[in-house]
């Protein structure tokens, strides 16, 4: 999810059905390609995009695009990809060397808030979610993105937590991120200060799950029954005393 990424991108490993090019000036093209699909999709968005438009605007045949990208979805995955190559880099390096509860808060926060910042910046970056959700194998790289992204916070809660059941901190981390993918959708849709409130209210719960004490792990204790056993419990003894 968070990621510094418009610095740039980095190329991804190609597809089987798409050409690699080998040489610098194949290499070159590639890049133009790339580039004039992102301008097209930040200003018509990825449903208005023909590939004869990319073929135009890179100046090159409609031939010549299909040896590279055979069609529309190729080019948004491979944008995709690059995007996620960033992120996941950028998250590792913030999440790899927390140690403590502090660390923890601080770098998921300003993950957020870095993220938040470039999706609103970048209507490219925007676009290319929604040409995804539109297809099955790309909503399906989304998915495994948000699965490794888990993974990584993951394994820094359970360095913070070392006593948590470590399946039930795997499905929060992914469950966290995958929603939050779709809630930095649902603010940049909104008005500016109802995004900023829905993107703060999603920072607040997601924080306060991450960072639930490590006594928390029985099935009971993480929907709250377990609390509110304990809670009776404690208050029985002080019942007793009253109706004695």
């Amino acid at each position: 999810m968070p990621k510094k990424v418009a610095a740039g991108l980095e190329p991804s490993v190609s597809e089987p059905s798409r050409r690699n090019p080998t040489q610098q000036r194949s290499r070159e093209r590639q890049e133009r390609i790339l580039a004039v699909a992102t301008q097209l999709i930040a200003t018509k968005g990825s449903d208005q995009v023909k590939m004869s438009e990319i073929a135009e605007r890179s100046e090159i045949s409609i031939g010549s695009l299909y040896q590279y990208f055979p069609d529309k979805s190729s080019v948004i995955r491979t944008l995709a990809e690059r995007y996620n190559a960033a992120s996941r880099r950028c998250i590792e390096e913030a999440l790899v060397a927390v140690q403590d509860a502090q660390g923890l808060a601080d770098a998921y926060s300003s993950l957020l808030d870095q993220y938040y910042e470039i999706v609103q910046a970048e209507p490219a970056m925007r676009d290319i979610w929604s040409g995804m959700q539109a297809d099955k194998q790309l909503l399906a790289l989304e998915l495994e993105e948000s699965r490794v992204a888990g993974g990584i916070l993951a394994d820094a809660m359970l360095r913070v937590f070392p006593g948590r059941d470590a399946q039930r901190v795997t499905d929060c981390a992914f469950l966290i991120w995958q929603l939050g993918e779709a809630t930095m959708r649902l603010a940049i849709s909104c008005a500016p200060e109802e995004g900023r409130r829905l993107f703060e209210a999603f920072k607040r719960m997601s924080l306060a799950e991450i960072m639930e004490p490590a006594s928390m792990n029985t099935p009971e204790a993480s929907t709250g029954l377990g609390r509110a056993k304990s809670t009776q419990v404690s208050n029985q003894p002080s019942k007793q005393k009253a109706g004695q």
